[in-house]
């Protein structure tokens, strides 16, 4: 009986005495969410054969047979023909299994030199370069999108706020470049996050390298590492450019989830700024009118469920000893789970803010609504001489007046100003008052004097957009 099993079951079972049982075996098997990992497992296998037969360590025809073999495969796994079993735990077991199944002994020789720990932490840095690169491809048509939705609204003014109060004016094309600012941002701790996963730990084996005469430099050329990690013991257990990963992650769903509640609030009637497409909404089963914002809403939500997995991650190695330990295992279903919340949400939102539809006219009525010219006052008294804490007393009383009146600062006349003022109680005269003065009440005007780098003024949101196109190359 025990030799039967012996010859059917696990790769390590010759060890045993009884097999696994039905509840472990499921417990801790890993292959219903690794199989993910085939592609790059393959990749792996395939540079670690041809740096095996350029060191005579296995022969050319066993290197041909695994090329076969491994092509063989990868047709079985794109015909949905490839047989994934329980009983070999993992990825690695499955393929080597078949491998073996197909070329015989050539496929039980690939594993040598090599150890599934080292074998799983080279897929999965494969897997996240892969990932990365295609999350800054959507990242960057993500920032074209708010880049081209700005070019289109350099001067649309609407309310700046602070305190979700009405502060200052802007224009939206300023405001949707502060996004695009957080997400360029974004796109750098990808490239710099992606330098330290592209390091090979392939050739530590299980923890202290291998007796085998292995060239690790031989094999990160093959799969395109920039080097060898420098470290056995790190290499199997290091999951730090996981974390990294997640972490940048993290941010980069929080300036969606910034941006998910500004699209919220602004498409509420309360607001009306804004409108976003019908495909990206969802109605109510009981109040025919609704058109609810589900896709911002839902990406808010997501957020959290991304720093989730970066706690859960920073959780699971906290207490782990040298080398690889079975914890590890749980560390790919966290990191899938946040490559793909963040590959769609990014596919979704690029498409989403390129259909937003503005609304100019209710943009600009809240604007005046909230005295937003206030501080454009007070620095045209102090460039007439004023300090500032006179200047910022001397509006105070002039919106509390407006306030009083059911006026805006922009309606007043220089009679109602200088009275709004009250300037004769803090020692100045009402000749500071006159029509010139009242040219900074505008929204226009307000918007235009802001022209410096970083500002609202029109042309400098004009400039903003051409420099972030020719840095990105959008």
């Amino acid at each position: 009986m025990s030799n039967q099993w012996s010859k059917k079951q696990e790769a390590w079972s010759a060890r045993f005495n009884e097999p696994m049982s039905e509840l472990v075996k499921r417990y801790t098997a890993s292959v219903f969410f690794d199989k993910r990992l085939a592609q790059f497992d393959i990749q792996g296998s395939l540079a670690h054969a041809t740096m095996l037969a350029e060191a005579k360590v296995i022969s050319p025809q066993d290197l041909a047979s695994i090329e076969r073999g491994m092509a063989q495969i990868r047709q079985e796994m794109a015909d949905g023909e490839f047989q994934w079993q329980l009983d070999l735990e993992d990825v690695h077991l499955n393929i080597e299994r078949r491998l073996t199944e197909i070329v015989g002994d050539a496929g039980k020789r690939l594993h040598t030199g090599r150890s599934r720990n080292d074998q799983v932490a080279t897929d999965i840095r494969l897997f996240l370069r892969h990932e990365v690169d295609r999350i800054q491809g959507l990242l960057r048509t993500m920032i074209k999108s708010l880049v081209d939705v700005a070019d289109r609204h350099v001067d649309t003014v609407m309310p700046g706020f602070t305190h979700l109060q009405v502060a200052q004016p802007v224009t939206f094309g300023h405001h949707l470049l502060a996004y695009a600012e957080m997400f360029e941002r974004d796109l750098e701790r990808m490239q710099d996050c992606r330098k330290r996963i592209n390091r090979l730990p392939l050739g530590a084996a299980a923890l202290a390298g291998t007796t085998f005469p292995i060239n690790r430099h031989r094999t990160a050329q093959l799969l395109g590492f920039d080097e060898p990690t420098r470290n056995s013991l790190d290499s199997v257990s290091d999951r730090d450019f996981a974390i990294e990963f997640c972490a940048a992650a993290s941010l980069l769903m929080m300036h969606v989830s910034r941006l998910s509640e500004e699209l919220i609030l602004w498409m509420s009637p309360r607001f009306g700024f804004i409108d976003l497409p019908d495909r990206f909404c969802t109605g109510s089963s009981i109040m025919p009118q609704k058109k609810n914002p589900d896709v911002p809403e839902l990406a808010r939500g997501k957020t959290g469920r991304v720093y989730g997995h970066l706690s859960g991650l920073l959780t699971l190695m906290k207490g782990q000893p040298l080398a690889y330990n079975k914890d590890n295992q749980e560390d790919k279903e966290p990191l899938f789970d946040t490559v793909d919340t963040v590959v769609d949400t990014l596919t979704i939102f690029a498409e989403m803010i390129d259909g937003v539809r503005v609304k100019p006219d209710n943009m600009r009525r809240a604007t005046l609504e909230g005295y937003a010219t206030a501080t454009d006052l007070a620095d045209a008294l102090v460039k007439k001489g004023m300090p500032f804490r006179d200047a910022h007393e001397a509006v105070a009383r002039a919106v509390r007046y407006c306030d009083e009146h059911g006026l805006g600062l922009e309606q007043l006349t220089v009679e109602q100003l200088q009275e709004a003022l009250h300037l004769g109680e803090l020692g100045y005269g009402d000749e500071l008052v006159n029509p010139e003065l009242l040219g900074v009440l505008t929204l226009e005007g307000s918007l235009k004097a802001r022209n410096h780098i970083g500002g609202t003024a029109p042309e400098q949101v004009k400039q903003a957009v051409a420099a972030t196109r020719l840095r990105l190359k959008l």
